[in-house]
């Protein structure tokens, strides 16, 4: 049995605390120096102790991170982006899992402890990326939790192949069904969206889809997909990333929609980028849960990124105007106990009788983590270190594969 006491952690609430770790799990949390301490210990200082960081929402599959630097290309729409995207694919194959599998190490060094994972699968790629984000998640287990989302970001109704393809991502291991955009990537909600709900009731799966439209599109988009949960029976299985049309909407819509998102349990990705944005404020004041995650970081999309999720947070928190400490730890919530819960991430939080897994961040409040978030982490799983003083000592988390 291995025990030791983490002295003088600070909790989000500003309480300071002693916990007590016994092999895997959390066996007491109680006031800092209230019982004498016995056997191995550490002094936190004051350090804030948080929860495993959740990333709801990234591309590891088609990373530029670690690699060498790609200048940006400006492009368009959507599709015109997923075609630039394609052909700078095929230059820098042959490294992908190097990087991938280097974003996935810095990942946990920044305290992330569950990753979802959009994996692109189309005619041309196949499954090969869904293949990498496999032994990615073999490789990583008990440092990252990955949950795979198969992607079909060239459509599935006008892309041949693809629903099959998807119906074996699903089969090999897959968690997630993903979709894009119905009516403008296929040009066929109705056919688009029978797809994903059909694939996904068979695997008694999730589903998460990206949602870029605007205006009217957005609105028959996201009735057609409220009416969908209701009828599969899907309530609190479905996240919608993006939904940038959300930030547009006129009020009585607004109200319409966010209501039958609260009542089905729908949630919302968003990272905050530039152009409209889901109003997150009105959206959890409606009973909505709103969470976030990187998305694309340093790749044909955007040249941006670190694979933080306190990143995002604060991102999104300057996006929406949260200033307040209350708010910035709302904008905490969006990247720790919001994302579990869109996630299903099982037992996730700091409580006594829970899982010996935290990191400790250099920050002495919980706003003080989002609005200037700290770079020196130590990320504990299973009452071990994985790494301590991240981005300057690393100590045991998986090197990328040759």
């Amino acid at each position: 049995m291995s025990q030791t006491t983490l002295r003088n952690g600070r909790l989000c609430n500003g309480d300071l605390v002693d916990i007590e770790i016994v092999d895997t799990v959390v066996r007491d949390i109680r006031p800092a120096g209230s019982q004498p301490v016995t056997g191995p210990s550490e002094d936190l200082d004051g350090r804030l102790v948080l929860p495993p960081l959740v990333n709801g929402h990234a591309h590891l599959d088609k990373t530029f991170f670690g690699g060498e630097w790609q200048p940006h290309v400006p492009g368009g729409g959507v599709r015109e982006r997923i075609e630039l995207e394609k052909a700078r694919r095929a230059t820098l194959g042959h490294t992908a899992d190097e990087r991938a599998f280097g974003l996935a190490r810095t990942m946990v060094e920044y305290g992330t402890g569950t990753l979802r994972a959009h994996v692109d699968i189309d005619p041309d790629v196949g499954l090969d990326g869904l293949k990498r984000m496999l032994r990615l998640r073999e490789t990583f287990a008990g440092y990252l939790d990955v949950q795979i989302v198969a992607f079909p970001q060239s459509g599935i109704v006008s892309a041949p192949g693809v629903a099959d393809l998807l119906e074996e991502a699903m089969r090999l291991g897959a968690d997630v069904v993903g979709g894009l955009d119905p009516r403008s990537i296929d040009g066929d909600l109705d056919g688009h969206l029978d797809a994903v709900f059909a694939l996904a009731d068979r695997h008694g799966a999730g589903i998460d889809l990206h949602l870029h439209e605007d205006g009217p599109a957005a609105l028959t988009e996201y009735r057609a997909i409220v009416g969908r949960v209701a009828a599969y029976g899907m309530r609190g299985s479905v996240t919608l990333s993006h939904a940038y049309g959300l930030g547009r909407l006129g009020e009585r819509d607004f109200d319409e929609i966010a209501a039958a998102f609260a009542e089905q349990h729908i949630s919302i990705m968003t990272n905050g980028p530039a152009g409209p944005v889901p109003p997150v404020l009105e959206l959890v004041r409606r009973g909505v849960n709103v969470f976030s995650g990187t998305d694309n970081i340093r790749d044909s999309w955007w040249p941006f990124g670190s694979g933080d999720p306190l990143d995002v947070a604060r991102t999104v928190a300057y996006r929406n105007s949260l200033f307040t400490d209350e708010d910035l730890d709302l904008a905490l919530g969006f990247v720790t106990d919001r994302a579990a819960a869109a996630l299903g991430v099982p037992d996730h939080g700091l409580r006594a009788g829970g899982p010996a897994d935290l990191v400790v961040a250099g920050a002495r409040h919980a706003a003080e983590a989002v609005a200037a978030p700290p770079l020196g982490r130590d990320v504990m799983r299973a009452g071990r270190w994985v790494s301590r003083s991240s981005l300057t000592t690393r100590s045991d988390v998986p090197s990328p594969i040759a």
